[in-house]
């Protein structure tokens, strides 16, 4: 049975939906609330706790040409000001606080049969997780509604590995993130399978601010490695650690939001939410 939150999730995912569908003949407030089978007030007042915004300010977000603005001003100096502006309070940079280790081969050797791994599911702003950690970090966190299938996946990365079903400190410091107050974060480990250019990227993904976007051909650059738009590409679809490490965050060049391992409309929802905060 769902709970109310997940209720509510999916009403404001099928709202979104609708405005990212819509939002170039701006829909009115009753046009998006009689999509998702609300009166317009209940719609607003759900909406706007959720997103802390109106579905009007939720609509000009995600707008691609929203997207395009921000991209204009924040690519030149997106990584120079990140660091200079993710020093204190609530607008922390992830990677002040998040830390990979890349799995060593022998951890990683025979599909994982040296791992240990706890797993559990969660709730989020975004929908239901599942979140897994081995004793050394966070090694895979991903949205999936369904449990059975959220494992299976789970255990396709870790095929030899064994599994206990168990809420850790590593897990419940990496959800904490969707409290969205920073300041109180611990440190937050990711233990990774990856390739060298994998972990590359990822980290350049980390130093995208919340609330700011990026293309893929900017991190080519920043990674020194210009000509690797479409490997960059890759690397970013294959994040195994859903929101922690930040792929939401990069958009086509063109201001269209792109694909998503975990859904558009999710992907749209957490650039509208964050651009909200």
């Amino acid at each position: 049975m769902k709970t109310q939150q997940q209720i509510n999730y999916d009403r404001i995912a099928d709202a979104i939906n609708y405005i990212k569908e819509n939002f170039k003949e701006q829909p009115s407030l009753s046009d998006i609330a009689e999509s998702v089978h609300l009166s317009p007030y209940h719609f607003q007042r759900l909406f706007s706790d959720w997103a802390g915004v109106s579905p009007k300010k939720f609509m000009q977000y995600i707008s691609v040409e929203y997207a395009k603005q921000l991209l204009k001003e924040k690519q030149a100096t997106l990584f120079d000001t990140a660091l200079e502006t993710g020093l204190s309070g609530t607008g922390r940079l992830h990677d002040l606080f998040i830390n990979i280790e890349g799995m060593t081969p022998g951890e990683f050797k025979n599909g994982g049969e040296s791992l240990a791994i706890n797993y559990s599911f969660a709730e989020s702003p975004f929908g239901n997780l599942i979140v897994a950690s081995t004793p050394k970090g966070i090694c895979h966190m991903a949205f999936n509604d369904d449990e059975t299938k959220g494992l299976a996946d789970l255990k396709v990365r870790f095929a030899n590995a064994s599994y206990k079903q168990v809420v850790d400190k590593l897990q419940q410091d990496a959800l904490f993130i969707f409290q969205n107050d920073w300041s109180k974060l611990n440190q937050i480990k990711l233990h990774l399978n990856a390739t060298p250019f994998q972990l590359k990227v990822w980290q350049a993904l980390l130093k995208i601010p919340q609330g700011s976007l990026t293309t893929y051909g900017n991190i080519a650059k920043e990674i020194s490695a210009p000509n690797a738009s479409r490997a960059v590409g890759t690397a970013v679809g294959s994040n195994p650690v859903a929101f922690l490490i930040p792929c939401h965050r990069v958009i086509q060049a063109s201001g269209n939001i792109g694909g998503y391992a975990w859904g558009n409309t999710r992907k749209t929802a957490m650039i509208g939410w964050e651009a909200a905060q």
